[in-house]
């Protein structure tokens, strides 16, 4: 059976888009979420870096899209590749205002041009990737409102 070449989530958060772009863009919000560090040139074009304490990982995000506090986009790099490769799956993050909260949709797409022997590790880890990273959004602007 084919691996799709994107992951779709959707969720509904309790906080303002504004909150939640916050979350999504700054440092302290990458950090506390995503990683457990991060650094961030919001801008397109600027590079976000993002580090697990205990891992010896460090992310590096390629910003496309800079719209606040509606769409926020980078590209990044895919697992079990070189970090020179310049294969990169393209993660899109939209807000919508939704009730007195916000419907968050995160899409990565890309994964169409993994070779095969990646697709379990690369596809297959972004889907649990982003399974756990996004409850830890919900936990992060649970905590901080």
């Amino acid at each position: 059976m084919p691996i799709p070449d994107r992951i779709e989530r959707t969720m509904d958060l309790a906080q303002p888009p504004e909150r939640v772009w916050e979350a999504l863009t700054s440092a302290e919000g990458l950090g506390g979420w995503f990683g457990d560090h991060a650094t961030v040139d919001l801008r397109p074009g600027g590079t976000a870096y993002v580090e697990w304490d205990g891992e010896d990982f460090k992310a590096a995000l390629t910003i496309v899209v800079v719209e606040p506090p509606a769409r926020f986009a980078w590209t990044w790099g895919i697992m079990g590749l070189a970090a020179t490769d310049p294969r990169r799956t393209h993660v899109e993050f939209t807000l919508a205002p939704s009730g007195g909260g916000t419907r968050l949709t995160v899409v990565e797409s890309g994964f169409a041009q993994v070779p095969d022997e990646l697709l379990d590790t690369a596809y297959g880890g972004n889907v649990e990737g982003w399974r756990k990273e996004l409850a830890e959004l919900a936990d992060y602007l649970h905590a901080a409102a």
